[in-house]
C-alpha cells in the first residue's frame, strides 16, 4: 500500500509534470532557434550583376543582405576590366539571407602565353590561325626577301619574338613574310678581281703613253 501512495503522490506527479513541460518548452525554443539560424521560409530573388564593376555588383548584393565573393577571373578586351563576367547563383534564383554569391570578373591584365614556333616553320596563313587562336592581334605583316608566304620570322612591339617567350596576348603581332623575291648577293671577289684587273690595264696604258726621251743630235 505505501508503494502504492507513493506512486500517486502529489509531489511525483508534480516533478514529472514540470519534466514534460521542460521538454516540451526546450523543443519548441530549438526548433524556433533553427528556424531563425537557417531562415527557414525566407527567399531572396538574386540580382543579376553580371555586366556591372564588382563595386556596384558588391553594393547591390549587400543590400539584399547577401555576400559577394571573387573565385575566379578571366579576360576579355571588349569588357571593362573587373567586370563581372559571370555569377553563381544565376540572376532570378531563389537564395536565403546571408548565402554567398560567387563572381567570376574580368581581370585588368591581358595573361601571356608561350609564343608557339613559328618563326621559319609554317606558312602565312598557318600563323595567322594559329596566333588568332590563341588571342593575338595580329597587325599588316611585314616583307622580307624569301619565299612568297612564308613567315621568316614575329615581331612584338618593335622587336623580334623567341619561340618560348611569354607574350601578351594583347600585344600586336606583327608577321615577317616573305615577298617571293630572292636577295641579291654580290660576289665581293669577282669584284675584287675585275677592279685588279682594270688597274693593270689603266697602268699598261699609262707605260704606253710615256713620250720618248728628247735628243740634241
Amino acid at each position: 500500500m505505501s508503494l502504492i501512495k507513493k506512486l500517486f503522490s502529489p509531489i511525483i506527479w508534480g516533478n514529472l509534470l514540470v519534466m514534460a513541460l521542460t521538454v516540451v518548452v526546450l523543443a519548441i525554443g530549438v526548433w524556433v532557434g533553427l528556424g531563425v539560424y537557417t531562415h527557414h521560409g525566407e527567399e531572396i530573388i538574386v540580382p543579376d550583376v553580371e555586366g556591372k564593376l564588382f563595386g556596384d555588383a558588391e553594393y547591390t548584393l549587400a543590400m539584399l543582405g547577401l555576400e559577394a565573393v571573387v573565385v575566379d577571373s578571366t579576360y576579355n578586351r571588349a569588357v571593362p576590366s573587373g567586370a563581372v563576367m559571370i555569377q553563381l547563383p544565376k540572376g532570378g534564383s531563389k537564395v536565403k539571407s546571408g548565402r554567398e554569391i560567387y563572381l567570376t570578373i574580368n581581370s585588368r591584365e591581358s595573361p601571356s602565353v608561350s609564343f608557339p614556333d613559328i618563326a621559319d616553320n609554317c606558312s602565312m596563313r598557318e600563323a595567322q590561325d594559329r596566333l588568332q587562336q590563341l588571342g593575338f592581334r595580329l597587325g599588316p605583316m611585314e616583307l622580307v626577301p624569301g619565299d612568297k608566304d612564308w613567315v621568316y620570322g614575329v615581331k612584338c612591339r618593335g622587336r623580334l619574338v623567341m619561340t618560348g617567350e611569354r607574350v601578351p596576348t594583347d600585344a600586336m603581332i606583327t608577321l615577317l613574310v616573305g615577298s617571293g623575291q630572292q636577295e641579291e648577293f654580290f660576289d665581293y671577289d669577282d669584284e675584287e678581281e675585275e677592279d685588279k684587273d682594270n688597274d693593270d690595264d689603266s697602268q699598261d696604258d699609262s707605260d704606253d703613253e710615256k713620250p720618248e726621251p728628247f735628243s740634241y743630235d
